[in-house]
């Protein structure tokens, strides 16, 4: 992934250095547990652990020459070792993704922490802005047009909750990439044995995969791009939403806008949702990478290479991008100006049209066939939007109304906190201890 988008932990876990590290923390953890089951000299296992080292620019070197990574790697390691009989037995056992997959889960146990950090920092802002605007009104809108009051607490309140399932989808498909193996080239443990290879990998704090072949199932993969993927499409619907919300005609909220940023090179009004926009096109990318990762599920045999150049790409650039996303709309969300004031306009703009449903259900309740109150509130609805004149004095001079309606109970139709009773109760329905504890 590029700088652009790259954050410094993301970076390092990512790098080549720190993937052969990996690969020889692998190797380290194998030549331990031979060494303690008698397979491998102490001594050797000793001078393994002691002596090894990562010259990123020799491996590399060599791989130019041999056209295989691994190879360059043990060979690179083992002349570091600078014994011989030591050297010999780095890799005894292995074959090239008992070290590779395994290694890989450590990487992207890594990348997972950083991102489920990150959520949970997200979750915060969230639960913080959704109560400061708990009691602000707000349109709601349906297919973009205005369609019956809301908070903007209650729409924040929405996006808390969902980036709660993302954590949980997210916990999960990270547990089930925290797995290892050393079960040889087709899956059958035969050189080492499925007790050695259940210890080197709790050794290195991993689960061992039940089976296997030569490579650890991609299925597990696709359930962590996947889940990657759904997190970034949870980031881009808010960015979607404040962009509309940020649109002149609208202004009800918008990004942060920094004291010496600039909007256009040829606009100085200009005050663009670029951050949004840009959650928006990075989505895309992740999204499109766990397709790539479905496509993997399905190798040859016991193993073919086609997954392995997929998965250089879309697992550092998909864990980077999603980190990158959770930090960039945390900050946005954290610094978002809000206007209410230009809410409660927008929302009064159409003179009571929003309360239309509620008329309808109120004449009903007051003894009106559900079809007759039908036709008389669209029709005055219909007028009043044509007209852009006010749709409560329209119904309350229709005399088919004022039958089921008096003046007192058209007033309570139209009492906007009437709409928003409910709200209190569902804030505590997301937000209470126990809701919490059990997603947590």
């Amino acid at each position: 992934m590029i700088n652009r988008y790259t954050r410094p932990e993301m970076r390092r876990i990512w790098s080549d250095e720190n993937r052969f590290q990996k690969w020889l923390d692998v190797e380290l953890a194998a030549a331990d547990v031979l060494a303690e089951a008698g397979v491998v000299p102490h001594e050797a296992a000793a001078r393994l652990r002691e002596r090894s080292r990562i010259d990123v620019t020799k491996i590399l070197e060599i791989e130019s020459r041999v056209r295989h990574d691994v190879i360059a790697f043990t060979v690179a390691v083992g002349e570091s070792v600078g014994n011989p009989d030591a050297a010999r037995w780095l890799h005894y056992g292995l074959t090239s993704n008992d070290v590779v997959d395994t290694a890989q889960a450590l990487l992207v146990r890594d990348a997972s922490e950083q991102i489920a950090a990150g959520l949970e920092k997200f979750a915060e802002i969230l639960e913080r802005r959704a109560w400061e605007f708990k009691d602000t009104p707000e349109i709601g809108r349906t297919h973009g047009v205005h369609a019956e009051p809301i908070t903007f607490g209650l729409k924040i309140a929405n996006w808390y909750d969902e980036n709660r399932r993302d954590i949980t989808r997210f916990r999960e498909a990270a547990k089930e990439m925290a797995v290892g193996k050393i079960a040889g080239a087709v899956g059958t443990c035969a050189h080492l044995g499925p007790g050695i290879e259940q210890k080197i990998c709790e050794r290195l704090g991993l689960v061992v995969a039940p089976v296997s072949s030569q490579v650890i199932e991609r299925d597990r993969h696709a359930h962590y791009l996947t889940a990657l993927a759904i997190i970034a499409a949870s980031l881009e619907r808010i960015a979607v939403e404040i962009r509309h919300l940020q649109r002149t005609e609208v202004r009800e909220a918008e990004e942060p806008f920094d004291g010496g940023q600039r909007g256009s090179s040829a606009m100085p009004h200009k005050r663009n949702p670029v951050g949004c926009e840009q959650i928006a096109g990075l989505a895309r990318v992740v999204r499109s990478n766990s397709l790539a990762a479905l496509e993997n599920v399905a190798l040859w045999h016991e193993r073919d290479i086609s997954h392995s150049s997929v998965e250089r790409v879309i697992l550092p650039d998909s864990t980077t991008l999603v980190d990158y996303m959770l930090n960039r709309m945390s900050a946005i969300v954290d610094k978002m100006k809000v206007f209410p004031e230009r809410m409660r306009r927008n929302l009064d703009s159409t003179q009571g049209l929003v309360f239309s449903g509620q008329l309808l259900q109120d004449l009903v309740e007051n003894g009106a066939a559900r079809e007759d109150a039908y036709k008389w509130v669209q029709a005055h609805a219909m007028e009043a939007w044509e007209s852009e004149t006010s749709f409560r004095e329209r119904v309350a001079n229709d005399p088919n109304i004022a039958k089921f309606l008096d003046a007192r109970k058209l007033e309570h139709t139209f009492d906007l906190q009437r709409q928003l009773k409910s709200v209190d109760a569902i804030f505590h329905r997301i937000f209470t201890k126990k809701t919490s504890a059990a997603l947590r």
